[in-house]
């Protein structure tokens, strides 16, 4: 099988690909076939500079869809043909970026039946970060006042969603030419983040750092009780001086479940940008690192 690697950090020049054998899952794990893998801000934080896996060889990548080629031992949950969508091993090496790839059973959900396998390869570390800020950390409430900069982006976009599908008043930021697109999503008001320097928005319930640097400025944005969530290990002291917290996504079987329901149920769904395929995923990097997506890019193989 085709697997993207590196030997070095660096630019994405040093990612390559490499034949090497169909792993074989081992037990509660299955091995998937990759229909389509997620790339993120990670993927390319790490290729550079090591982070979470160290010194290389690895190979990067998070969340994947696929269809599940064989399984381990003690594998209930699924059988030969499923077709899945999950976050495996995070943070540690998942190497999605391949043909086949394993993963404990357990981080793994069904495939929603209304979303490509494109879609849901982008699905599960985007949407289980923005689920796990938005539910399970701030408990966003019905009513509540949701601030979500870089509401286009990978995390943003579906943020929005959520934090709609749970009844908030959501606040965006996003270029102009993004605007009407932030507003399909649900969002009740959208800033210019180049222009608007949110100091006309006040009293927010719950502020996510879905870009790193801005800590002071969304602090400011708060009602005395408000919760800020930052997502970037760069903002994870400036966040705790303020009174905030630093959120890394989980694997989680039920955070993908509660995903898949609110796709099935229409109130949610995934944008896809640009569709690469695996042997272009330094293409794929590059233009991610412009910061100029909209949703989300994935890698077919």
């Amino acid at each position: 099988m085709r697997r993207v690697t590196q030997d070095v950090l660096g630019d994405a020049s040093v990612l390559r690909v490499v034949e090497v054998d169909v792993p074989a899952p081992g037990p509660t794990e299955i091995l998937v076939e990759m229909r389509a893998a997620g790339v993120n801000p990670v993927d390319w934080k790490v290729r550079a500079g090591g982070g979470v896996l160290g010194t290389p060889p690895f190979t990067v990548g998070w969340e994947l869809s696929g269809v599940v080629a064989a399984t381990g031992t003690g594998v209930t949950r699924f059988a030969v043909g499923d077709e899945v969508f999950g976050m495996p091993r995070f943070p540690g090496e998942a190497a999605a970026y391949a043909e086949y790839v394993t993963g404990p059973a357990r981080q793994f959900a069904l495939k929603p039946l209304n979303l490509s396998h494109e879609q849901a390869g982008g699905l599960a570390l985007a949407g289980l970060t923005a689920w796990q800020v938005l539910v399970e950390t701030a408990g966003v409430l019905e009513g509540q006042r949701v601030l979500i900069p870089a509401a286009a982006g990978g995390v943003g976009h579906l943020a929005v969603q959520i934090a709609k599908a749970r009844g908030a008043y959501v606040i965006g930021t996003a270029s102009a030419p993004k605007h009407d697109f932030v507003r399909s999503l649900g969002a009740d008001e959208v800033l210019d983040h180049r222009t608007d320097d949110l100091s006309s928005v006040k009293d927010v319930d719950v502020a996510v750092a879905t870009v790193a640097g801005q800590i002071p400025r969304l602090a400011a944005t708060l009602a005395p009780e408000g919760a800020l969530i930052a997502l970037n290990g760069v903002d994870a002291a400036a966040v705790t001086e303020a009174g905030g917290v630093f959120l890394l996504a989980e694997p989680d079987r039920a955070g993908l479940e509660h995903l898949a329901a609110l796709v099935l149920d229409g109130r949610l769904t995934v944008h896809v940008d640009r569709v690469f395929p695996l042997d272009r995923a330094a293409a794929a990097h590059e233009f991610g690192e412009l910061g100029h997506t909209t949703g989300k890019l994935v890698l077919t193989p």
